[in-house]
Order: C-alpha cells, then sequence, then structure tokens
C-alpha cells in the first residue's frame, strides 16, 4: 500500500482527494499548510505527495524545497493559477508534475500512478522493460530482443520519457517542453521527426508508441 500526503487549505479539496485515492488503495495523511506538510514529512515516510502551491503560512514552493532536505518523495503540484511562470519554476526546483485546478480527479490519480510507478521502478532496479524491449537507465542503453540498439540521445531522452509515463497521452508541446527543454523553440515536426526515427530504432516495438489523434503520443505495452 502507498502512503499519500495531500497538502491543501481547503479542506474539500482534501476529501476529493483522499476519497479518490483510498478508492485506488492509498493510505492517506492529510496536511493544511506547508508548515504542518514539513511536520508530517518528519515523523512519516511518504511515497508521493499531492501540494498545493498558495497556502497559508508557508506556501508549496517553499515547503517543496524544505521536504526535500528530508527525503526525496516525489511530488504533484496543485494550483488555482495556470501561469507559465509556476509550472517552469515548479519543474525548476524538481517537482514531478503539476495539475492546474478544478482538475478532473481520475487524471489526477492516473498522473500519481504513474509518478509512483516511475519511482518504485527506479528504485528497484533502475532498468525499465516492456516484453522484449530494455531501457536500461544507468547505463543509457535500449536493448531490443537482447540486441543493443544505437539511438541518438534524444531519441533515448523521448523513449524514457514517454516509457515513463506509460499510457499517459502527451502533447506535443509537452513533449518539447519535458525533452527538448523550455528553452527550445523547436515546432511539431520536431517531434514528429524523432518519433518516426524512434520507431525505426526499436523495430517491432514501435508498436508500443501510438499516435493520439489530435493531441501527440503515448506509450502502450499493453500489460
Amino acid at each position: 500500500m502507498y502512503k499519500l500526503l495531500v497538502v491543501d487549505d481547503e479542506e474539500k479539496i482534501r476529501e476529493v482527494i483522499r476519497t479518490y485515492a483510498e478508492f485506488e488503495g492509498y493510505e492517506v495523511m492529510e496536511a493544511s499548510d506547508g508548515i504542518d506538510a514539513i511536520e508530517k514529512c518528519k515523523e512519516n515516510k511518504f511515497d508521493v505527495i499531492v501540494m498545493d502551491i498558495m497556502m497559508p503560512r508557508l506556501d508549496g514552493f517553499s515547503s517543496y524545497k524544505e521536504i526535500k532536505k528530508i527525503e526525496d518523495v516525489p511530488v504533484l503540484m496543485l494550483s488555482a493559477r495556470g501561469e507559465e511562470y509556476d509550472k517552469l519554476f515548479g519543474f525548476e526546483i524538481g517537482i514531478d508534475d503539476y495539475v492546474v485546478k478544478p482538475f478532473s480527479p481520475k487524471e489526477l490519480m492516473a498522473r500519481l500512478n504513474v509518478i509512483v510507478k516511475r519511482y518504485q521502478r527506479a528504485n528497484k532496479n533502475e532498468v525499465l522493460e516492456f516484453e522484449g524491449l530494455k531501457i536500461d537507465l544507468d547505463g543509457r542503453v535500449v536493448y531490443v530482443d537482447g540486441e543493443k540498439v544505437d539511438l541518438t540521445p534524444k531519441e533515448y531522452d523521448l523513449l524514457v520519457f514517454l516509457a515513463s509515463n506509460e499510457n499517459i497521452a502527451l502533447s506535443r508541446d509537452k513533449l518539447l517542453s519535458k525533452v527538448w527543454g523550455y528553452d527550445f523553440y523547436g515546432d511539431d515536426r520536431t517531434v514528429d521527426t524523432h518519433i518516426k526515427m524512434l520507431r525505426n530504432s526499436i523495430k517491432d516495438y514501435r508498436r508500443f508508441i501510438v499516435t493520439v489523434r489530435g493531441t501527440g503520443y503515448k506509450f502502450d505495452a499493453g500489460e
């Protein structure tokens, strides 16, 4: 059972997240502000945290910086604002995902499950494996049916990001920002070209990279 800390000064928000998380088998604790969250993290070990940015006493960003000093725990940030600056700053300090209020509880849980799954895999063996496709994260090496394949650095980064967010539809803009960086001035063709190259490189497992019409791509190994 994974342990989740929900940090938000709005009780109703905490209740909604708790209801959906407990339904999916999470053990849930709550904190009403950033300082309370820090104290909870000193006393408990969490697998993932959902934290609001705008809170009394101590905001989410400041709280997260202090929590990182205690333990490396993945965090999904919530915000009533969708400003690009908040997202950029959040990713710069190391948050794992960002959701704007109002949000879909089902989407929130899907994102949480991806974060937890990614961290659990990384902590176990630093290898992602899907049938005969093996991604060695430590060595930055990819194997197809036991044979090493040569990927460009960006092909590798793209594959890792897709595979780490299995079954999540990712827009081209999201892929550009996360794989190429926020200072990269590219367009959709950049992503599409690299997807085509990557599919060719991983041969039969190209079927794992699914085109999501009108959105972008997702990694679906059918597991």
